[in-house]
């Protein structure tokens, strides 16, 4: 009877992971996505160097996708959440341009979530710290200068390689700054999960 229980709750979270995100997995995404919106709200301007900042609602967005591995599809609808949410006016300078760059953030995140799964085979490479780091600074970058050319070109209506060299060295600070802090919690949101 305990292998019938027991092969039962495997194909149970088989089915789920077919499916998509479990319930579980949809709650872990609305609170880190909160907490990178209270983040940004709080702690973001305390932490800012040379214009440099970590972007909370990108590394949380990350961190999300990474610990759920969710299909590409819904790596999007998390972007476009996280992109509605920064339209509220304390979390946005810009009105609209995050929900195309979060969009693109969370969609590179995805497919690197899904490649990366893919080509180790093994949860042990996935749980190696350099992942998390990986897949969060590549998807800053290009959350980062799709933002500034979204700004440059439709808003500003600057020189796109102008406005890419501005950007330059902000990006790749605040994606060093999303990398690291995406090293520091993943270890941790992981523990606990685990619980």
């Amino acid at each position: 009877m305990t292998e019938n229980i027991a092969a039962a709750k495997r194909t149970i979270v088989a089915d789920q992971k077919k499916d998509g995100l479990s319930v579980r997995d949809l709650i872990l995404v609305a609170v880190l996505i909160a907490a990178g919106a209270v983040l940004k709200l709080t702690v973001s301007s305390f932490l800012n160097f040379a214009g440099m900042k970590p972007n909370f609602m990108i590394a949380m967005y990350c961190l999300a996708i990474i610990l759920t591995r969710p299909k590409i599809y819904q790596s999007v609808v998390i972007g476009l959440l996280v992109g509605v949410v920064s339209q509220i006016p304390m979390l946005n300078a810009t009105p609209l341009v995050n929900i195309a760059s979060e969009m693109v953030g969370a969609l590179v995140c995805g497919i690197l979530v899904t490649v990366l799964a893919k080509v180790a085979r093994d949860n042990k490479t996935c749980q190696n710290v350099a992942f998390p780091i990986i897949i969060t600074f590549i998807s800053t970058i290009f959350s980062g200068y799709t933002f500034a050319m979204i700004v440059g070109v439709a808003v500003a209506h600057l020189d796109p390689l102008a406005v890419f060299g501005v950007y330059a060295v902000m990006v790749l600070g605040t994606a060093t700054m999303n990398a690291v802090l995406a090293a520091i919690l993943t270890p941790v949101l992981r523990a606990v999960l685990k619980r």
